[in-house]
């Protein structure tokens, strides 16, 4: 299968590019012509991350000859473990300045276009229209959502992968006749089965792995070469390393590429990886109190219990001094350890899992809870400013 790139006529290579891309042009399945293809594709990353590190990089070197980016982050030291566009260096900058910079770089032949934004339903479809295909680099239920709906109803070919801990997914959404990302996920998951983006953590070479399969879809896609993961899921769990493969067949039922749709524009969904203290679709608030008022309540004369709902790893880097260590999944268990008349104040590292925790204690009769918005690095950054952050 291959798709129609934007330009009809494929312009031809001049002899520094016929030098470049040598090796592919030795591949009959490639060759002239397809290495023409790759040069006048226009291709989307949304997202230049830890999947769309290794996927910019590789559509670089394989000459797609207009490369967009959308993305609105600047680079943290902490994405330096997994988002191999950047150095030590680049921490502060803008992600989409140091990513150009990076991929100019390794290929002169090439043009990157820049969209400094966050992807939402006002300037998907305006951004998307323009591209051949898209590359789906992103790390939330919202956006996720929002990209395979605008290239469903664009006709655009979606290249998805996801990463979480040890496992990543791949697959190619929107091609003739296949699935689309809603027909494998009709829904958003529930709240509490959505760990925040920032809290699940992944394996640093994991992204790496899953984005170069991303940008070999792509190009596989471009210039005509073997068979797209189309109705395909493939899963890899990189502890193990073992790899499986799903079938995914299209949902005539599915609200966007079904028989009978019901989605003909785009919406934002609720915003999944907010690190919210009211988790969405609960039907009311979670009681929440702020660092400020946190700190001081925990250095006052009748001091609250404290308790620190992540992983034990988590623990160890950085605590609020005094908190029992409960995680999340181990409440239930652990209640009789507590007492339910007194102040207790729960914290997480940013506030989405101390929610679920604080509705798990007030079922048990919990009534004085509150969760500690922003986390403890929301408390760090204001009362132990020398801490070390993660």
């Amino acid at each position: 299968m291959t798709i129609q790139t934007g330009i009809a006529a494929a312009a031809t290579l001049d002899r520094d590019e016929v030098q470049h891309y040598s090796r592919h042009l030795l591949i009959p399945e490639v060759g002239l012509a397809g290495q023409q293809r790759l040069k006048n594709a226009r291709v989307l990353l949304v997202g230049a991350g830890g999947l769309g590190s290794p996927a910019a990089q590789y559509l670089a070197a394989a000459g797609i000859g207009t490369i967009g980016i959308v993305e609105h982050d600047t680079v943290e030291t902490s994405n330096l473990q997994r988002q191999t566009l950047y150095t030590i260096n680049d921490v502060g900058r803008r992600k989409l300045d140091a990513a150009a910079a990076r991929l100019a770089a390794m290929n002169p032949h090439i043009a990157i276009r820049q969209h400094h934004a966050r992807l939402d339903a006002e300037n998907a479809r305006a951004i998307i229209a323009d591209y051949d295909l898209v590359i789906d680099g992103t790390d939330n239920f919202t956006t996720r959502y929002l990209v395979n709906d605008a290239c469903v109803l664009l006709g655009k070919p979606n290249v998805y992968a996801s990463v979480f801990r040890f496992e990543g997914l791949l697959s190619v959404f929107g091609l003739d006749g296949g699935p689309c990302y809603r027909c494998l996920y009709p829904e958003p998951p529930p709240p509490e089965l959505a760990p925040s983006c920032a809290e699940g953590g992944v394996f640093g070479v994991l992204p790496g792995i899953m984005g170069t399969l991303q940008a070999a879809e792509a190009i596989k896609l471009i210039a005509g070469v073997g068979a797209p993961m189309r109705g395909r899921l493939l899963r890899m769990d990189a502890a193990s390393m073992a790899f499986s493969e799903f079938a995914v067949e299209r949902d005539p039922e599915c609200p966007v590429c079904g028989e009978h749709p019901s989605v003909h524009d785009l919406a934002d969904l609720v915003q999944f990886c907010a690190g919210t203290s009211t988790p969405p679709g609960t039907g009311r608030d979670i009681p929440a109190i702020s660092p400020a008022a946190f700190e001081a309540e925990r250095l006052g004369s009748s001091p609250p219990v404290i308790i620190d709902v992540r992983a034990p790893g988590e623990h160890a880097i950085l605590h609020v001094p005094g908190a029992l260590l409960i995680p999340v999944d181990d409440i239930d268990q652990h209640v009789e350890r507590l007492q339910p008349d007194r102040r207790t104040i729960v914290y997480c590292k940013s506030g989405v899992r101390s929610a679920r925790a604080v509705q798990q204690l007030q079922a048990h009769g919990f009534h004085d809870i509150a969760s500690l918005s922003g986390g403890v690095i929301a408390w760090a950054k204001a009362f132990a400013t020398d801490a070390a952050l993660y």
